[in-house]
């Protein structure tokens, strides 16, 4: 009797982790060390490929690592540590202005990184999880306080959440990161779709982002002196120009973009196999590692890779349909927007379709910061699951 409850126990346990979404970040992960290795087996530039395999190796370690921490937090937990976790990312962002690595400002041209020795933290990274959480807990709140939704009561929403989004925007703009910026507003962008707000708001709402970024580009085009006096800069006028044109200046500001278009095309639709790189591409092992895998694998190679990524986000959103859970549900909204966003920007800069940002490719991209800020969103998304039972009977009436 003892033995056959030992093993029920064993099938809840199995039933209750997501094997699907952990198969998926543990392709992308295979897929991301492969394109490591070559992308630093052909850069000069490396001083041992050995060492840096093994430092992503253990980035990859702690990711899983912190995806079982985050896992034993159910709903109620998550709940109470939204506003410390905010507190703490908000607080890392102050404090990173100044005591930023001044070799990785001059680089990057961004204060976004702590640096000890050769290894570099970018807060930014793990404050999208801590924002997600945060946006979660003012939605649910505030549906609770406003069962009825009304004209008042959404636009009193709205305010809330760009209430709480103003202090990281004001931080990321003093830290010169303009690309974090945006992955922020995509983030809000997909969680005020699903709050509930009415499309009698959303619809304007939308419609002036779109125009001032339509105004933006035109002014980019014809007349930059007015961008020039609210702050953009001369590399951020060079990336559009890049993108506009990226045959203009091969050898100058276009150089990269250039590079990884001519590398990803020449993989044709098989790629040229692996560990085969005729074409220079700078920042390969990071921001263009896309660019390796087009080279190496091909437009099929491509095509699977967005397939799995595809994959992982049809899973993450059965996940938050199986849990029928409000607050769980914006969380989710919020690590697929941010993983969504990632993939679309990452693909898009590196093909020519969007201006360069520096976002890197989530799970494949070189870099422990970025690694773990997304680990603790699938470790967000796996809670859901592996508390699913509890939650259901659970008595707790401060969250929904």
């Amino acid at each position: 009797m003892a033995r056959q409850q030992f093993l029920r126990r064993d099938e809840d346990d199995d039933a209750r982790i997501d094997w699907g979404i952990i198969f998926s970040v543990l392709v992308l992960a295979v897929i991301g060390m492969i394109s490591l290795y070559v992308a630093l087996t052909h850069d000069m530039s490396t001083t041992s490929v050995t060492r840096t395999m093994i430092t992503q190796a253990m980035w990859y370690v702690l990711g899983i690592g912190a995806v079982i921490f985050i896992m034993q937090f159910d709903a109620e937990q998550l709940w109470k540590i939204a506003p410390l976790a905010y507190g703490i990312g908000i607080f890392l962002l102050i404090l990173v202005l100044f005591f930023y690595s001044r070799r990785m400002a001059y680089l990057n041209g961004a204060k976004s990184w702590f640096a000890i020795g050769s290894l570099s933290f970018q807060p930014s990274e793990v404050m999208k999880p801590a924002f997600i959480l945060m946006m979660g807990r003012v939605i649910s709140q505030h549906n609770s306080e406003y069962p009825e939704h009304t004209t008042r009561s959404d636009w009193l929403l709205l305010g809330k959440l760009f209430a709480w989004t103003i202090p990281v925007a004001v931080l990321l703009k003093l830290q010169n990161d303009f690309g974090t910026m945006l992955v922020f507003f995509a983030i809000l962008g997909g969680m005020i779709l699903v709050s509930g707000i009415t499309w009698k708001i959303i619809a304007p709402v939308a419609g002036a982002v779109t125009v001032l970024g339509s105004l933006a580009i035109f002014l980019v085009v014809y007349d930059r002196t007015l961008l020039e006096k609210i702050g953009f800069q001369a590399y951020q006028f060079k990336r559009i120009d890049s993108w506009l044109d990226p045959s203009g200046s091969t050898s100058g500001s276009s150089y990269q973009l250039w590079q990884s278009m001519k590398a990803i095309g020449s993989g044709q639709l098989l790629g040229k196999g692996f560990n085969v790189s005729n074409v220079y591409v700078p920042v390969r092992q990071s921001d263009m590692i896309f660019s390796v895998i087009g080279e190496n694998f091909g437009f099929i190679g491509c095509c699977l890779l967005i397939f799995i990524y595809l994959l992982l986000i049809f899973q993450m959103i059965q996940v938050t349909f199986d849990t029928k859970n409000e607050f769980y549900a914006y969380i989710s909204t919020g690590v697929i927007m941010m993983i969504l966003f990632h993939v679309f920007e990452n693909i898009g800069m590196n093909i020519g379709l969007l201006p360069l940002t520096g976002i890197p490719l989530p799970f494949v991209s070189q870099g422990g910061s970025a690694l773990i800020g997304n680990m603790i969103g699938i470790g967000f998304v796996m809670s859901m699951r592996y508390h699913n039972k509890s939650y259901m009977f659970s008595n707790g009436t401060d969250f929904r």
